[in-house]
């Protein structure tokens, strides 16, 4: 499908020239909502339209395709898709736009309605989207390619061949979720839990390696169970096998559960100086009640076991968590409790979330429904909570001398790059460019707001 309404042709061009434009490579365009395991998945499907002919531009400017890869997480997800997809027809009336993802996976017939949408594609077969692609420019005008995604036991092997403008790489091990909270839609759009080979994930880290990356970010659904249908492997062994992988020089892991923190792990993770000190564990609540009525596997005194842990054990380490707000049945007391625990765990930074009932789950229609005030007042706490936390653990760096990973140059401030030390403290200092990717000891001199303002050392 070759598209000219919006290049703004000149018809005095000779034919040479016209035919130059005309053409062109087609485009395609994709924009990401939503978590970690997304992003990995819309390089992942760019790769194999750049790897076809496709030229990948902006969401913002005219393209022949556009895809919106989604989050079902809130309803506010899925109000945001929405407006993606109607943002795209105005791009360009003409283009094919395909939705993808979670939200497209759960509500495949009532995305399809919508007059923009020409295909949408759930959490598998994204290999075959060109296919699709092509069916529709031969005259379908509306595919729904979303299959039964709770009887896939396969592991969809999706690569990246190059990050745009990225210094660390995400790498993605881990598929589908059986852990069924219940306040959560994400196992019926992401189905059971499927590992990554360790051998095509060591493969792949490889040949990032080689194309200069140095931080790899191990992304998951739900990465604690990883390896756990393969039994032949496990979280902690393949962060060991990249651990010795020459080039990688720092190992970031997603979210994890608090039980995956045993004094195993955190003693083996000692012994790995690329593994950052940053631990992201899900809590949900502080409240032993709350917990329960979430379906989560744990207890607080569990949790504070595996925190304590990873504070004997690890220095600088940064426990960052999600706790949910409001939650159905969550009184004013045992809201308090969330409160204190949080405050008792010492977290550097907390996402703060209002319980949002998603259709077809258990908690949507629990009794003792939070009003929106209600939650939005426990949230304001919360999150007065984090930023008072946040402030208190980036005073213990102040003149500290830290390694950052610059990754960028200020947004709007040229002249000035920002990165992440090991244990995710953002720092923005004098420099340029040519510092994108590269590891720097700087002296973190003055806490702004949630950066650290730091000086570059000399080697």
């Amino acid at each position: 499908m070759q598209n000219l309404d919006n290049e703004n042709i000149d018809l005095s061009l000779d034919n040479e020239e016209f035919l130059k434009i005309y053409k062109r490579k087609k485009r395609m365009s994709i924009f990401t909502l939503g978590c970690k395991v997304n992003q990995y998945e819309s390089e992942a499907v760019s790769s194999i339209f750049e790897q076809n002919g496709y030229e990948v531009v902006p969401f913002e400017q005219s393209s022949d395709v556009y895809i919106i890869n989604t989050c079902t997480v809130t309803s506010l997800s899925d109000r945001k898709s929405r407006q993606s997809i109607r943002k795209a027809k105005k791009n360009n009336p003409n283009a094919i736009v395909v939705v993808m993802g979670c939200y497209a996976q759960t509500s495949s017939n009532e995305i399809l309605k919508i007059p923009e949408v020409n295909m949408v594609i759930g959490t598998k077969d994204r290999d075959k989207i060109l296919d699709y692609i092509n069916r529709i420019e031969e005259g379908e005008c509306k595919i729904n390619a979303v299959d039964n995604i709770m009887s896939t036991r396969d592991f969809e092997e999706l690569k990246v061949s190059s990050y745009k403008e990225r210094t660390r790489a995400c790498l993605k091990i881990q598929e589908g979720c059986s852990q069924f909270c219940s306040y959560c839609i994400i196992p019926y759009a992401r189905g059971p839990i499927r590992s990554r080979k360790p051998e095509a994930i060591i493969q792949e880290v490889k040949e990032l390696s080689e194309n200069g990356f140095t931080e790899i970010v191990l992304t998951g659904i739900h990465l604690a169970s990883y390896g756990k249908d393969l039994k032949t492997t496990s979280l902690l062994d393949i962060i060991q096998r990249i651990n010795v992988i020459e080039g990688i020089k720092r190992i970031r892991i997603g979210s994890l559960e608090p039980t995956t923190i045993t004094e195993e792990f955190v003693k083996a993770a000692n012994k790995m100086p690329k593994l950052c000190p940053h631990y992201h564990l899900s809590l949900q609540s502080g409240c032993d009640n709350t917990l329960k009525a979430m379906n989560r596997k744990y207890t607080t005194n569990e949790y504070r076991y595996s925190v304590e842990l990873l504070k004997r054990h690890i220095p600088d380490v940064a426990i960052t968590t999600d706790i949910m707000v409001g939650f159905p049945g969550e009184t004013e007391e045992d809201f308090e409790v969330s409160l204190n625990f949080a405050r008792e765990m010492g977290f550097s930074k907390i996402h703060v979330f209002k319980f949002s009932p998603r259709t077809g789950t258990p908690a949507a229609s629990f009794d003792n429904q939070v009003s929106p005030q209600e939650k939005e007042r426990r949230s304001q706490l919360m999150l007065e909570l984090s930023n008072n936390l946040e402030r208190e653990y980036l005073d213990n760096y102040v003149r500290r001398e830290m390694e950052v990973l610059y990754e960028q140059e200020l947004h709007g401030k040229k002249g000035f790059m920002e990165g992440l030390t090991k244990n995710y403290i953002r720092v923005i200092a004098e420099g340029g460019k040519e510092l994108k990717g590269v590891l720097k000891n700087t002296k973190l001199e003055k806490v702004n707001g949630d950066f650290f303002e730091g000086i570059i050392l000399k080697a």
